[in-house]
Parts: C-alpha cells; sequence; structure tokens
C-alpha cells in the first residue's frame, strides 16, 4: 500500500525498516524477496511491471567506488517509477564535514531512501540512527547484504531451492563471507569456509550462526581446506584477494593466498551440477582461473544482472 506523506512525516508515525545486514529480514521475508526478485525479472519492460516508488526518490551515496551497486539501484529505482539520486561526498556538504547525524536528518527530509555504501558498518548504523527513511547497506567493510541477495536469486534459479545445499566460501573471511555465514543461518543449508590462517571470518559472526537452529557453519583452513570445502558442494565462490582499501597489502596477501585459487580441477571436486559465482570484479589467474569464471558452470554474469531484480524487491519491500 502506497502513502503520500512525506518521509518526514512517515518517520514521525512509523520505525523504519532499515537493511544493514540480512539479519534485518525474517526468513519468510527473504524467501519472498528472492522470489519476487525472479518475477520482476520476468516482468522487465513489460507493461504488466509495476511502480511502486512513483513519486519517490532513492539516494545512492557512494563513499566507496561502484560500477554494479550504482548501475543496478540507479536502475532499479528508475523502473520501479521513482527518481533515483546518486551522491558523492566530494559533490555534498558530507565531503566538507557535515557529520552523518546532520546529513541523516537533512536526506529524511528529502529522499525516501537511502543506499549507503561506506567504509565501516559503524557509519551505516549511525546514519540509520538518525534517519527516519531506510538505510540500505550498498556494502560495507563487514557485509554486504545486497550482493547476497543477487547470488542467493541465482542459486535458487540455478538449483531449485536453497535449504540443504552445500556452499563452499574460498579465500578470505571478508564482508561477503560475513553475509553468506548470515544467510546460511538464515536459510538452513551448510556452509564450509577455506581460509587462510589469519584471515578467518570474525569469530563472532560465526558463532552467531553455529548457534542458529538452521544451517551450518565450518572454517577450515590449512593446506587441505579448499579441497574439502569444494568436494561435494552445490555452489562454489569466491572473492577477489585484495578488497577496496586493502591495496598496501598486496604482496602479503597474494603470497598468502596463493594456494586459494578455484581451479577446474577444484570444481571438478564439486557436483556435477554445481555453479561457480563471483561477486565481481574479478582478477583471473588469482581467486579463480580463467577457465572456471569464463566456464560453462559459471554464472557470475546471471549473478551481476539479478543484483538489479533482487534490489527492485528489496526496495519493493521497504518503501513500495
Amino acid at each position: 500500500m502506497t502513502s503520500d506523506r512525506t518521509p518526514s512525516e512517515r518517520g514521525t508515525q512509523m520505525a523504519p525498516r532499515h537493511f544493514l545486514t540480512l539479519r534485518d529480514l525474517t526468513r519468510d521475508e527473504l524467501l519472498h524477496v528472492i522470489t519476487r526478485a525472479t518475477e520482476l525479472k520476468r516482468l522487465r519492460g513489460q507493461p504488466a511491471h509495476p511502480k511502486p516508488l512513483a513519486g519517490k526518490s532513492v539516494g545512492i551515496l557512494l563513499e566507496k567506488s561502484s560500477t554494479r551497486t550504482r548501475i543496478s539501484f540507479e536502475v532499479g529505482v528508475f523502473e520501479l517509477g521513482g527518481l533515483p539520486i546518486t551522491l558523492k561526498p566530494g559533490d555534498i556538504q558530507l565531503g566538507r564535514g557535515e557529520t552523518i547525524e546532520d546529513s541523516a536528518r537533512m536526506f529524511s527530509r528529502f529522499l525516501h531512501a537511502v543506499v549507503f555504501r561506506t567504509s565501516t558498518h559503524e557509519r551505516l548504523r549511525t546514519l540509520a540512527a538518525e534517519s527516519t527513511v531506510p538505510v540500505i547497506n550498498g556494502l560495507c567493510d563487514t557485509h554486504h547484504p545486497t550482493q547476497l541477495l543477487a547470488d542467493l536469486q541465482t542459486v535458487h534459479e540455478n538449483l531449485g531451492h536453497l535449504e540443504g545445499m552445500r556452499v563452499a566460501w574460498i579465500g578470505d573471511g571478508n564482508n561477503m563471507a560475513h553475509s553468506w555465514i548470515e544467510a546460511a543461518s538464515l536459510l538452513g543449508f551448510e556452509l564450509v569456509l577455506a581460509c587462510p590462517q589469519g584471515y578467518e571470518p570474525n569469530a563472532a559472526i560465526v558463532q552467531a550462526a553455529q548457534q542458529s537452529p538452521r544451517g551450518t557453519v565450518r572454517v577450515l583452513t590449512g593446506a587441505q581446506a579448499v579441497d574439502e570445502a569444494c568436494r561435494d558442494a552445490d555452489v562454489i565462490t569466491t572473492d577477489v584477494w585484495v578488497s577496496m582499501g586493502q591495496e598496501g597489502e598486496s604482496g602479503a596477501r597474494t603470497q598468502v593466498f596463493t594456494d586459494f585459487t578455484v581451479t577446474a580441477a577444484r570444481m571438478r571436486l564439486a557436483k556435477s551440477s554445481a555453479i561457480f559465482l563471483h561477486c565481481l570484479p574479478a582478477h583471473r589467474g588469482e581467486e579463480v582461473a580463467a577457465e572456471v569464471i569464463d566456464g560453462p558452470r559459471s554464472r557470475v554474469w546471471d549473478e551481476a544482472e539479478n543484483r538489479l531484480h533482487s534490489q527492485k524487491a528489496l526496495l519493493e519491500l521497504l518503501i513500495g
């Protein structure tokens, strides 16, 4: 149901639904977003495609560089009938010392939601705490939940199910790994992470997931970790060895991660129906072999496209 109230008027009457981690959705809501995304994908370009954001505006605040996040949110808001407004710190007062709190109060008077791509999760929490409109995590150093929506949609479209599958995460225990961990505990699948020693995911996030009645999460290190994780997997997924902000660690990380490449041999350890995912951008010859990411089991381009559809489903849920 839509409303003609302004963002500030709505904010005085109800708390906004923020999406800072996957756990801000219930299991049923997450499943709804995934299936709705596929429906919106089918409806794209057709007269029956809904326009629930007509008359609404969404700010896309980018403190980190972006390709897929920017394009998918800009196009998605437009296709839902709304106005996307991309904001960079150098172009607004936030980049000249205005506080996040004051920026949040101001955004709330103009916009119906804010997508925030930033460094620390604390910056997201600060913006959300003072915002009377939904704040969506477009990426931070701790979580990347909008990417996981696309990943889960891609898996569901290819395998037909999510519960009970086996997913292998290979590489750094980073923001993507953390969001996969939360997904496993929400949806009830097995996640095996193979990480170099010293690069494991956040222990508190792992422990919280392991206490969930759904799914299992295991973290492996050591020489045989990658092969063990890949064996009988339904999905093998990875990320770059050096993320944004870690460029100064490039040499050390390349040496540490050298045995953590997803190769064709490792894909053969997985089930014959297994697919390969990567959130992109990718470095062929490092975290993944070219013959894997460009091969028949790769779904990375479907996965990238699904950022558009899954985020449209999320926006429809939060502000439509």
